[in-house]
Parts: C-alpha cells; structure tokens; sequence
C-alpha cells in the first residue's frame, strides 16, 4: 500500500511541475477565442474560455489536451448552486468514498475580474479558504459550473447591505432574470462560460446526493476536446 501511495504522490508531482511550467510560459493570443468540449455520461457541454483570465484558460486547455479530465467524476452536485469535478482520486473511486480534497499540488493566481461573475453556467475554479488560502488562489484542477437560482430584489439588496457586494446592473439583470450566484462573486476566479448544453448541467445538478454531495450515480467526465476559433 505504501508502494501505491507513493507511487501516486510522485506521478502527482511530476504532472504538477510538467502542467505549470507549460502553463506560466503559454503566450496570450488575444485574437483567438477558445471553447472546451465536455463530454459526460449525462450529455454535451461546451465551455467558452475567457481571454482576459489566462493562467486559468491556459492551464484548463493544457489539462483538457492532455486528457487528464477523462473519467473523473463529478464528485460534488448541490441543486441550484453548482456542479463541481477535477479531484484526480475521482477516476476509479468507489462507492461512498469521500472526495473533493486532491488536485495537482501546485496552485493557479487568482484572476478575479468583476465582470466576470456568476451567473448561470459560469466556469469558474474551485479553491481552499481564505484562512489557508487569504490570496485566493486557485486549485490547479478542480473547478465547478453555476446552475444557482434567481434572485428578486430584496435578497440581492440583502446581499449588498450585510456581506458588501456591489453588482454591477448587468449583473443584477442577469441574476433576476437568469439566476446564477451572486454570493461567490469577488472570492473565486470565473474563467469561463457555458456556451451549449445547460439541460446539461440541470440535469447533473438534479441528481440525488449523498450527505457528502456526492452522486448516488456517478456522473463522469468521458473526455474533453479543445476547440479553436479565430476571431479575425
């Protein structure tokens, strides 16, 4: 068992160092656009990745191309907040075990832009606490996808007045309208945004749970495909 473990944690360790120094000296094409392909056992997604938050569109494109997604699980699904996947002891994991704690060991600089928030189908990165974590940086791997809900005008009031989070109109609009939520905004990094496939996420959003969160049915990652647009 010892063996495995360390096996394991070098293999990790390894991935880290090969993912982040591709990763840090990925140039910026601001002239293209990319989206992600997800592929999952409860149907098509496709994610648009943003220009403006590189570190993160580069190092999920990296992950994604190296196929390091397929066969995980989403491992954590709570109905009208999000769906949350990318731990890598997800893959051959069994019944009722606990997941959510692993990611590659190396950690992504938070890239918070206001204008990026979230509203229904965004992709944002997961990330420890503030306690541990007071930069806010993000987990290398693990990321989840909004479903949320709507808000009316005085729980979004609520929000402003009690926890100091000032939406812009546009989003404002868009939560009343579209749901999403507005609770996270300002302490994760969103670096993306669901393009196609939002049945999708409804549907993974609605499957029954354990208390962990955790599927009772695993939902699975089947494969991931980088698609590129040239925006010329």
């Amino acid at each position: 068992m010892m063996k495995k473990i360390t096996f394991i944690a070098i293999f990790l360790l390894s991935m880290s160092s090969v993912f982040a120094q591709r990763v840090m000296h990925q140039p910026v094409d601001a002239n293209a656009n990319t989206d992600v392909e997800i592929i999952t056992t409860a149907g098509r997604i496709v994610v648009t990745l943003f220009n403006d938050t590189p570190f993160h569109r580069d190092n999920f494109k990296k992950l994604a191309e190296s196929h390091f997604y397929d066969s995980l699980l989403f491992h954590r699904v709570i109905h009208g907040f999000m769906i949350q996947a990318g731990d890598p002891m997800s893959k051959n994991a069994p019944a009722n075990k606990l997941l959510g704690e692993n990611s590659l060991p190396y950690t992504i600089p938070q890239e918070i832009r206001m204008h990026h928030f979230h509203r229904k189908g965004a992709l944002c990165a997961a990330r420890l606490g503030d306690d541990v974590n007071p930069e806010k940086a993000s987990s290398s791997t693990q990321f989840y996808i909004v479903q949320g809900r709507r808000w009316n005008q005085d729980e979004l009031a609520m929000l402003r007045d009690q926890y100091g989070i000032h939406l812009q109109d546009e989003a404002e609009r868009i939560y009343k309208s579209e749901g999403g939520s507005p609770h996270l905004d300002g302490n994760y990094t969103v670096f993306g945004q669901v393009v196609s496939g939002m049945e999708v996420i409804d549907r993974i959003a609605a499957e029954p749970t354990d208390k962990a969160d955790r599927p009772l049915s695993d939902v699975r990652i089947l494969n991931m495909r980088v698609i590129h647009h040239d925006s010329k």
